[in-house]
C-alpha cells in the first residue's frame, strides 16, 4: 500500500498539470460527441471536414499531418464523411493514387448550424476565463508544442 507521503513523491506538480492539460481534450471530446449526436458527427470528422471545407483539394497525406493520424485512419474518417454524403475524393490530375478531398453541398448547408453547436460549446468552456488568460494560455501552449517538436522523432 502506498501511503500519502509515497504518493507525493510519484506524483509531482509537472504530472498534475500535464493530467489537466489532458483532462480538458478528454472532456471536451465527450461533450462535443454529445452536442454533434443530431449531426450524427464524431469529433475526428468534424475535424477532418473543417480542414477539408477550409483547404478543397487537399489529399489525404495532408489532411492526416493536419490532424496527426495515420493515412489508415484518415482513410476511414474520410469512409464516413463519403458515406454521411459531407465530402468526396477526386482523382488527383489523372493520377489514380492521389485523391484530392471536398466538401459536398450537404457540409456546406450543415456547416451554420455545426458552427453554432461547435461555438455554444467553446464557449461554455471558456466561461468565466478572462481574456487576457486566453492569450496566455495560447501563448505558453504554442511555446510548450514548440518545445516538445524539438523532441519529436518525426
Amino acid at each position: 500500500m502506498i501511503d500519502a507521503a509515497q504518493h507525493e513523491r510519484f506524483v509531482t506538480e509537472a504530472d498534475e498539470l500535464i493530467f489537466l492539460i489532458e483532462e480538458v481534450p478528454r472532456r471536451l471530446r465527450r461533450m462535443f460527441t454529445v452536442s454533434m449526436a443530431a449531426f450524427d458527427m464524431t469529433t475526428p470528422q468534424w475535424r477532418a471536414l473543417s480542414y477539408i471545407m477550409r483547404t478543397p483539394g487537399l489529399n489525404q497525406t495532408m489532411l492526416a499531418r493536419q490532424l496527426d493520424l495515420e493515412r489508415a485512419s484518415v482513410g476511414h474518417i474520410v469512409d464516413q464523411l463519403e458515406a454521411a454524403g459531407l465530402a468526396e475524393r477526386r482523382a488527383a490530375g489523372g493520377d489514380r493514387r492521389v485523391w484530392t478531398l471536398h466538401p459536398l453541398p450537404k457540409a456546406i448547408e450543415i456547416l451554420p448550424s455545426v458552427r453554432k453547436v461547435a461555438d455554444r460549446l467553446y464557449l461554455d468552456l471558456l466561461r468565466n476565463v478572462p481574456l487576457e488568460d486566453i492569450n496566455q494560455m495560447r501563448s505558453t501552449l504554442s511555446r510548450m508544442v514548440a518545445n516538445i517538436s524539438g523532441l519529436d522523432p518525426d
